[in-house]
């Protein structure tokens, strides 16, 4: 299952990515790209002549989950925890046992991000009546200001 879309690099016809156009094709700095890197979430597939790290579509896609688990706060070991889980429960030749206890492990992290979801949805509740609020004391303050100039 492949999350990267239409991409038109010509190294991306071949499914191998310098990091610069990981980072382009996955909006994300290049700084950030080596973060992820040093941290061990991911793994580069070779090395170019230049000595620059290469990545593969998994690599991307990889990125692209890390991207989508970063707003909902998960820490690096969670995410280095669930693209373990991703990358083992579609291992070919996998116990039956051990696929449903990974499906099970899986089910608790969608409730995990379900969880996360409802938490920064509240904060935007929040933030929205915030924004309401102060919209209503602009109103009020040019309605003042509109009936008593010496207000301001």
């Amino acid at each position: 299952m492949s999350t990267t879309g239409n991409i038109t690099s010509s190294s991306a016809r071949r499914g191998v990515y310098e990091i610069g156009e990981v980072a382009t094709l996955v909006a994300l700095s290049l700084r950030t790209v080596r973060f992820y890197e040093e941290a061990g979430l991911l793994v580069a597939v070779g090395e170019s002549p230049g000595g620059y790290p290469l990545y593969d579509d998994d690599a991307l896609d990889r990125f692209l989950l890390i991207k989508k688990m970063k707003p909902l706060g998960f820490t690096l070991e969670e995410m280095r925890a669930l693209l373990g889980l991703r990358e083992e429960i579609d291992r070919e030749g996998l116990a039956h046992e051990r696929r449903e206890e990974l499906q099970e492990r899986l089910a608790t992290w969608v409730s995990l991000a379900e969880e996360k979801l409802a938490s920064l949805q509240e904060q935007v509740r929040v933030a929205e009546d915030f924004m309401v609020t102060l919209h209503d004391d602009t109103a009020r303050a040019r309605l003042r200001f509109d009936i008593d100039p010496d207000v301001f």
